[in-house]
């Protein structure tokens, strides 16, 4: 018991840890997961999942996945469809029939598998799953649709390579007897359309019961968690594999139902969603043995070359001739396609199945699924944004700031950012109030931040940081709050209360995002400033001219606001901190107007003395 919950606590050590490193440097998170699975599993052997974990390991990975995947369906929107549908539905509808002729072919005539086993293997080929696209498109920043495409894809054809794999057993099985195609597949059709139905049904239940009361707001989330497992469960009855159909269309299902209840819950969610796969990763690339390894041959070598160059370059290329999705973005979904623990853990299981039916090379699919994956995740995971920045569809690089809220002062911010080359974006439910930005020809979104619509009309990936600074309080409290799990806590801002904190009108800092400049200035206090005639001011530091030489060279009133890193990161002063300045950085404050000295006001006056007399 203590060496499981070792084992248990381990894996997320590694897990979570490798997912730490991964944003603190920018590598791929899910090639530096695998590698620190094959460490503590297969080099060193601190972990041996099937030791440990026993008959319990296949069950706990596969609801796992359920779990996973239906999270994933919760991020599909149908609205998404109306500008992406065309690449989606392709990728569908002709590119698993596309992918699994062409990964048959490449695995009998390449890697030398039996048709049997070939057929059954390249139906499992045809996924990617979301298990390493999540991973790889949270690290990267590639452009919207590509983005929306391949996690459509990830998605929705995952329970597809599944049915693919069991409609191949199946036949094989029972064409032994003499059963013919179409004694084995409609059957198979109709399971997996029954899963659809269960499903669906069971998302209508849920959209039905929490808005009515019926579910305590305290039981929501164990509640929808118990009944995505059951129905994985009550479908896998039904037909093998058929639960992750019927999970998937449940989260599509409930993420298009319009339940306000599920806000509440997506970071919950979330967060399931990133211990799960970190957590799989780690006990899928622990337990590779050596056995699977030494049964890797040289044409497996071509095989996988073959399924990098060939065959999913051919699949999406043929799948999207023809459409209005552009040939770079048709040429980077041709690459992108890494593998996971789906491939393996349906391998795993088919393997032993083809076996019992006489099949040689069923064994060997056990570490070929391995290879496939580790070769996928590391030329992937390793040249996405190489390969996205060749093809130009790598999405703003330098960090950018949403401004919501147009006024006079946030205006002329974005004025002094969008000169330094800052992506910026001013966001208000008012035409007229943005017409001065249009003016100044600034990036303008007119809508309400907080309506559902704007996340698929306004891409808000190249968004690091954002400020409210609308003219209510409370207003910009409720914006900060709503994206502080998505933007981080740390990178939402809003100017300070003319309120003490003690003061029982005041907002809790918990509601609040983080109050911009030292003195924390207020709405109403800028606003009155900016009709004094303050304004912004920027100030390049350098080796000779520091931090304390500029303030010198400011007046003293002057308040600092942020710091602008060379690479475009932002950094806030506020009342609670300052960030540290070195040279190259950039200093913008908000200053009043400077107060002309003695001399400068004499020789003013003498100047105007000169010209009344020349007249």
């Amino acid at each position: 018991m203590e060496h499981q919950a070792f084992i248990i606590a381990l894996v997320g050590i590694l897990g979570i840890g490798a997912q730490w490193v991964a944003w603190r440097t920018g590598w791929p998170a899910i090639v530096l997961m695998l590698a620190a699975g094959f460490l503590a599993g297969p080099i060193f052997g601190i972990i041996d999942p099937d030791a440990a974990f026993g008959e319990m390991l296949e069950p706990m990975i596969s609801i796992g996945v359920a779990l996973i995947l239906f999270e994933g369906g919760l991020s599909l929107d149908f609205r998404e469809l109306k500008k992406y549908g065309e690449g989606v539905s392709r990728l569908v509808v002709l590119g698993v029939p596309l992918g699994w002729l062409f990964g048959s072919l490449a695995a009998y005539y390449v890697a030398g598998l039996v048709w049997p086993v070939a057929i059954l293997f390249a139906g499992i080929l045809v996924v990617t799953g979301p298990t390493v696209v999540m991973p790889l498109l949270r690290q990267s920043n590639i452009q919207q649709r590509p983005a929306a495409i391949l996690r459509w894809e990830a998605i929705v054809n995952d329970p597809f390579g599944a049915l693919c794999a069991v409609i191949a057993y199946e036949y094989f099985r029972l064409s032994a007897d003499g059963a013919t195609v179409f004694e084995v597949v409609p059957p198979m059709l109709i399971a997996a359309a029954l899963a659809g139905v269960v499903g669906y049904a069971a998302a209508w239940v849920i959209s039905w019961a929490f808005p009515r009361g019926k579910v305590p707001e305290y039981l929501k989330v164990p509640v929808l968690l118990v009944t995505v497992v059951s129905v994985f469960v009550l479908c896998n009855m039904i037909e093998h594999e058929a639960g992750l159909v019927a999970v998937t269309v449940m989260g599509i299902a409930l993420a298009n139902m319009d339940v306000q209840s599920l806000r509440s819950i997506h970071p919950f969610k979330q967060n399931i969603a990133v211990l799960l796969v970190s957590g799989i990763f780690i006990l899928l690339s622990a337990s590779l043995n050596y056995e699977a390894v030494r049964q890797f041959e040289w044409r497996f070598g071509l095989f996988l070359l073959a399924l990098l160059f060939v065959v999913r370059p051919a699949t999406v290329l043929l799948s999207l001739l023809f459409s209005k999705v552009p040939w770079n973005e048709r040429l980077f979904l041709a690459w992108v396609a890494p593998r996971g623990i789906v491939l393996v853990a349906i391998s795993g299981l088919f393997a032993l199945r083809l076996s019992e039916l006489g099949y040689a090379d069923g064994t060997i699919l056990i570490g070929l699924s391995f290879a496939v994956v580790v070769a996928t995740i590391v030329a992937h995971g390793f040249t996405v944004d190489l390969v996205a920045r060749w093809l130009n569809v790598k999405g703003v690089t330098r960090p950018g700031l949403l401004i919501v809220g147009a006024t006079p002062w946030t205006i002329s911010l974005a004025r002094q950012l969008h000169d330094l080359d800052t992506p910026i974006m001013l966001v208000d439910a008012s035409w007229q109030r943005l017409k001065p930005a249009r003016a100044a020809g600034l990036p303008t979104y007119h809508g309400e931040i907080l309506n559902e619509a704007t996340e698929h009309n306004l891409d808000l990936s190249p968004f690091q940081v954002l400020v409210a600074a609308t003219e209510n309080e409370a207003y910009n409290a409720l914006v900060c709050n709503e994206f502080a799990f998505e933007i981080g806590r740390d990178a939402v801002y809003q100017l300070g209360e003319n309120v003490s904190e003690e003061d029982p009108r005041a907002l809790p800092d918990s509601l609040r995002g983080r109050a911009l400049f030292t003195s924390g200035f207020s709405v109403s206090d800028v606003h009155q400033r900016h009709l004094e005639g303050w304004v912004f001011r920027k100030t390049r530091l350098s080796d000779r001219f520091d931090m304390k030489a500029a303030k010198e060279n400011l007046p003293n009133a002057a308040n600092m606001l942020l710091l602008l890193h060379p690479d475009g990161e932002m950094r806030f002063f506020t009342h609670a901190s300052a960030p540290e300045p070195g040279p190259g950085d950039t200093v913008i404050s908000f200053s009043p107007p400077r107060t002309k000295t003695p001399e400068e006001q004499a020789a003013k006056k003498a100047a105007k003395s000169g010209k009344k007399q020349g007249v």
